[in-house]
């Protein structure tokens, strides 16, 4: 395809959507590579019956209604990733279908002075924030296993050793205090 370049000191993110939302409508055309699966449907072509032949080339079971031939099965006419032939080109521009679209695919992004991937695009503040909380959980797992205080293992700590406290001041019978006094009240009451 053709190659393009769009300079902006817009954000990136919404420069790409705009350009990726601007797609046509595009017919198939005699040896190109069918990049989706198409399918006829079903129904009343609008052609006279005088063309039955070419759709019996094609192997297209069709009938007769209302002076018109209508298909009488959803049709697979093309997939993707064949060359479209001159009779499923023809039928389709026949049926005024346009399968195809045509647009602008962003491959990479310059900034700065560095040639990153269009996929970077896709990083907001949402992913980096889920990939940050991911990240400090592992490590807060690992420092808390191996025994090791981190910032991001001591509120786990804390309340881990708060747990025991509390577990063992339970069954205290001459001493508590205050934070422990609610599990105290609850286990009597129970």
């Amino acid at each position: 395809g053709n190659i393009g370049f769009v300079f902006t000191n817009a954000d990136l993110g919404e420069v790409r959507e705009l350009l990726e939302s601007n797609v046509r409508p595009a017919p198939a055309r005699v040896g190109a590579y069918a990049p989706i699966n198409v399918v006829v449907p079903k129904g009343p072509t609008g052609c006279d019956p005088g063309q039955t032949a070419f759709f019996q080339a094609l192997e297209i079971p069709t009938k007769i209604t209302k002076g018109q031939i209508e298909m009488t099965t959803d049709t697979a006419l093309i997939t993707a990733g064949d060359r479209v032939s001159a009779s499923q080109a023809a039928l389709l521009l026949k049926l005024s279908i346009e399968p195809f679209t045509y647009g602008l695919v962003l491959k990479a992004v310059y900034d700065n002075g560095s040639l990153f991937d269009a996929k970077v695009l896709e990083i907001t503040d949402d992913v980096l924030a889920a990939k940050f909380a991911e990240a400090l959980q592992s490590i807060a797992a690992l420092s808390l296993t191996l025994g090791y205080p981190t910032q991001a293992s001591v509120p786990h700590s804390i309340a881990n050793a708060f747990k025991a406290i509390v577990s063992i001041t339970v069954e205290l019978e001459k001493y508590s205090f205050a934070e422990a006094d609610v599990y105290k009240a609850y286990l009597a009451a129970a």
